[in-house]
């Protein structure tokens, strides 16, 4: 009786856990063309491959997996994502994988199934066979394979990087949560929310456990929530930091911090010796359980808001192309000449303003900062918004031409924005509240002036809080830029 009583109690929770996760179905909007594969190996996990495929793509293209959240389907997930927008523009192709209701009731990867969780096995070993479908069948090169998701397709991501690190080469967890917190129905519905606290030696012993032999060098790992996210707490984005900063031998401290996006995304850089970004984490101001689109023909825009849970706010889809470092796909070289007298025009607390003499025959212009190009500008001079106060920068630009082709860097000018470094307070939440740093609302901590989720109102959660604008607390996790 007790048997039967837990079964009913298991499957319950599994109907709530597989719910919660993504909502209802996305709502009809025209399709982006998809070509159903078949075909590509003997399936274990019963998962369907789609892939798309930009007309103008070049001989042995990158390629990036996409996996979808519950209720969701990769057509939905392919229409407002933004990823095949991005991809012609850049040449990748896309692989949408699919699972089915036979699989999940709610068609959800189960990144929390020890069948589906494990290197060979289910789910997993369907998507690895695509990836070696993709490089067989369509010439994709297999050093540049990636792989994001949304929510629990966020959780299969981490799994993928965890379980075949050789396989692929970075990854993009977009409200997910990290690998090795659940191998059953409750324990991810206690990963969800409220979050699980590991140290980063725990979280990163659970991916060396996945592949026991790797020696290699592991994935790059990019992380995105939303910090008013209540479905899949925004703790897990400081739990999947840890886990992949541990993996590369980093500090949870942030190497580099900066503001993107037009909603003021921070992002935050961990970097290795030579200054390369190993991991990132990009925390969303102001919005909920979803993936990041913003809805426009910009260069930093993409995407759709015309279903459930793809949220206003930031293009997720171009920042992680520029994370897999897909904005040169095909590098095709220009000749065309260096700009000259590269100069700063102006500075204030968050802005750095820059001319350049023009190029002929130039049909734009890349703008460089601290190495990352950041934008293109059709005018010879650009304003870097969103920066920190206090914070030093050097900046290059290129002409590009016609084709798209960029020309040799100018030289670099060193520039600094005006005011004082920030003031940061580390303190327990209680604490926070106390100070005026931070409210107190249902039993829940929210930093004041950004509002960001702190977690619960109690003495045993830590945070660093950084004040810039004065009154206006972000959480900085340890570091103070």
């Amino acid at each position: 009786m007790r048997r039967a009583v837990l079964s009913r109690l298991v499957a319950v929770v599994a109907l709530v856990l597989t719910a919660v996760l993504i909502g209802p179905a996305p709502a009809a909007r025209a399709a982006t063309g998809l070509t159903r594969v078949t075909g590509f190996g003997d399936n274990p996990g019963r998962l369907s491959m789609y892939v798309y495929r930009p007309t103008s793509l070049p001989a042995h293209p990158a390629v990036v997996f996409a996996l979808h959240g519950c209720t969701q389907n990769a057509q939905g997930y392919a229409d407002h994502s933004g990823l095949p927008e991005i991809a012609d523009r850049y040449g990748f192709l896309v692989v949408f994988a699919e699972t089915a209701s036979s699989n999940n009731l709610n068609k959800c990867f189960n990144w929390f199934r020890t069948g589906d969780n494990r290197r060979g096995q289910g789910e997993a070993a369907s998507i690895r066979q695509m990836a070696a479908h993709a490089v067989s069948a369509y010439g994709a090169d297999a050093r540049r394979v990636h792989v994001t998701g949304l929510s629990a397709g966020g959780a299969m991501t981490s799994v993928m990087l965890a379980t075949y690190p050789d396989v692929f080469h970075a990854g993009a967890v977009v409200a997910g949560l990290p690998y090795g917190c659940a191998d059953d129905v409750i324990s991810a519905y206690s990963c969800m929310s409220p979050g699980t606290d590991l140290t980063p030696a725990q979280w990163a012993g659970r991916v060396r456990a996945a592949h026991p032999s790797w020696s290699g060098p592991w994935p790059r790992v990019a992380v995105w929530h939303g910090d008013r996210d209540t479905t899949v707490v925004p703790r897990n984005a400081n739990e999947l930091r840890d886990q992949w900063t541990a993996l590369h031998g980093l500090s949870r401290t942030s190497g580099r911090t900066s503001v993107i996006g037009p909603d003021s995304t921070r992002h935050e850089e961990y970097l290795t010796g030579n200054g390369s970004v190993a991991v990132e984490v990009n925390r969303v101001p102001s919005i909920g359980h979803g993936t990041p689109v913003d809805p426009g023909n910009g260069p930093q825009q993409c995407g759709s808001t015309g279903a459930s849970y793809f949220l206003d706010s930031i293009c997720s889809s171009y920042w992680i192309a520029r994370f897999f470092g897909l904005e040169d796909s095909e590098p095709r070289p220009g000749t065309l000449p260096a700009p000259t007298g590269l100069a700063t025009t102006g500075a204030t607390d968050t802005t750095v303003s820059l001319r350049w003499n023009p190029v002929d025959g130039a049909t734009d212009y890349a703008v460089y900062r601290d190495g990352t190009r950041i934008t293109t500008s059709d005018a010879v001079s650009y304003s870097d918004t969103g920066l920190t106060a206090g914070s030093t920068h050097t900046y290059r630009v290129a002409a590009r031409d016609a084709d798209g082709r960029t020309g040799q860097l100018s030289g670099t000018v060193t520039a600094r924005t005006t005011g004082a470094a920030a003031t940061c307070w580390t303190a327990d939440n209680y604490a926070h509240v106390q100070a005026g740093r931070a409210t107190n609302r249902d039993g829940y901590t929210y930093a004041a002036g950004s509002g960001q989720n702190m977690g619960l109102y109690n003495t045993f959660v830590t945070h660093t809080l950084k004040e810039s604008p004065a009154g206006h607390y972000t959480v900085v996790d340890g570091s103070c830029p």
